[in-house]
């Protein structure tokens, strides 16, 4: 398999389809080996129903490996794990890693807030000898089409701060739902992960900097969508409470 795409998955009923039909019409137009694994984690909504649906009309398998496939035959699969309660995006993220069989592993958010069209910037960097591609929403390259509302802005850049100051010191976004691995280096990163919400992506930057993965922040187009599953007050305060742990050493 060339390529993983894990996709986290929570009370996304109305935007899970147009995320798939993106992601899916754009490798397959490169023609290459890849699988997209959406993890529902305890969705409420009929977010995995829909995707099912969905996969039965496009006649798009499961990962069922060999089956159905002529000789040189490119596969390309979708894949549905689901957790039967919410556990946090960290532990819905980690459970797609974890089965990915791509030598290059994506995660990307549902709402597609960075164009699928970035992978091919991260998998520059992935070429180039890094082990691990972060999308950034702060280089001076970056091209934010539509931006966050003042409020969330202000806790993005306060959180920014707390993170440098506290765990890594050399990245401006940690947070940018858009991320690469080397295959095998990820899979290390992620059996090792403990933090299950939001603060993972700090976690794993923090566990590769111990490692001394090579790390490239590389700047990616991104809107702001207007549905968001994180609370401006609760969250918050959960991430500052896994920043102390991490730093702590869990």
């Amino acid at each position: 398999m060339d390529i993983s795409i894990v996709i986290p998955a929570y009370n996304e009923e109305t935007r899970i389809i147009p995320t798939l039909e993106k992601v899916y019409g754009y490798f397959a137009s490169m023609g290459t080996e890849f699988e997209i694994i959406v993890v529902d984690d305890g969705s409420k909504d009929n977010t995995v129903e829909i995707v099912k649906q969905w996969q039965r009309t496009r006649k798009i398998p499961s990962p069922s490996r060999g089956e159905g496939r002529g000789e040189g035959a490119k596969e390309k699969t979708v894949k549905i794990i689901s957790h039967s309660a919410n556990r946090g995006k960290g532990a819905a993220v980690r459970t797609g890693v974890l089965e990915a069989g791509g030598e290059l592993i994506l995660f990307s958010d549902a709402d597609l807030s960075t164009p699928i069209e970035e992978f091919e910037k991260l998998k520059k960097a992935v070429d180039d000898g890094y082990d691990i591609a972060i999308g950034s929403r702060c280089l001076p390259e970056s091209d934010v089409k539509i931006r966050q509302c003042r409020l969330r802005r202000m806790i993005g850049a306060t959180g920014a701060y707390i993170v440098r100051f506290l765990v890594v010191r050399q990245f401006s976004d940690t947070q940018c739902g858009f991320k690469m691995f080397n295959g095998e280096r990820g899979k290390a990163l992620f059996r090792k992960q403990k933090i299950s919400g939001f603060a993972f992506d700090v976690e794993l930057l923090y566990k590769a900097a111990k490692r001394k993965y090579r790390v490239q922040e590389v700047p990616v187009i991104w809107s702001n969508s207007s549905i968001s599953r994180v609370d401006a007050f609760r969250d918050p305060l959960r991430v500052l409470r896994d920043l102390f742990r991490i730093r702590m050493g869990l």
